[in-house]
């Protein structure tokens, strides 16, 4: 190991302590918030949320059932907040079809469009692209200008071979927010297959998000494959 990957190490393990540090620190909080006022329930939800991104799923999926029965005969808006709280449990602990059974229970007009996403997500989860783009559409119906649902539909389109509209919807991806690796990287998957010139997309994707990039050479590889097998096949025909 060289000495700027020692370095490199030595910071990314200072990050994370500051970072659990700060995570500990707010959980503390949030505790402390539940039992000074144990009838807010976006504390339960937030304290959940929390959870979950220090991947503690069980303690997560424990507080907010046991936040749902407390909130039982409350508002409709409480109601769905938990539930749809315990849905994000469950997507991020991979357990997708139980996230699914959660998001078809959010009724509350203000989180319905987030539980579309989210369900939209999920199916994606489970490889049933068809029924995630008809939810990812339906979350459009009030956000056509959000960038993440137009990637959205665009990742749905160009999982089930409709490579022209999911250009589509990645160019609006872009135009929003051009700085997104993963949207630059799957526009060129789409520009390969209509046979465009797609260097600038993955030049961008290599810069932007290299991970992402890396991670997507072996399915470029395969695409590039299937694309020249097709253009030989016609030659030949």
């Amino acid at each position: 190991m060289t000495e700027t990957d020692k370095r490199e190490a030595e910071l990314k393990k200072a990050e994370r302590a500051k970072k659990q540090k700060e995570s500990e620190k707010l959980l503390h909080r949030l505790i402390k918030e539940i039992d000074d006022d144990p009838n807010n329930y976006h504390t339960y939800y937030d304290l959940g949320a929390l959870l979950v991104e220090l991947k503690s799923y069980s303690q997560a999926e424990e507080l907010m059932m046991k936040a749902l029965g407390l909130f039982a005969d409350q508002s409709r808006a409480a109601k769905d907040t938990l539930t749809y709280g315990l849905g994000n449990v469950y997507y991020e602990a991979g357990e997708y079809q139980k996230a699914i059974e959660q998001f078809n229970k959010v009724k509350d007009t203000k989180l319905k469009s987030d539980a579309y996403m989210m369900l939209s997500q999920s199916y994606m989860g489970n490889n049933d692209h068809k029924t995630a783009l008809a939810f990812a559409l339906t979350a459009a119906e009030n956000h056509q200008q959000d960038p993440q649902v137009n990637q959205l539909i665009a990742d749905n389109l160009l999982a089930v071979g409709s490579f022209k509209e999911a250009a589509k919807y990645y160019d609006k991806t872009l135009a929003s927010d051009p700085k997104n690796g993963h949207a630059q990287f799957d526009r060129g998957i789409a520009a390969v297959v209509m046979g465009e010139d797609a260097a600038e997309y993955f030049e961008r994707a290599k810069q932007l998000d290299p991970k992402y990039y890396e991670k997507g050479q072996v399915r470029l590889a395969d695409i590039q494959a299937a694309f020249t097998k097709k253009q030989n096949d016609q030659s030949n025909a």
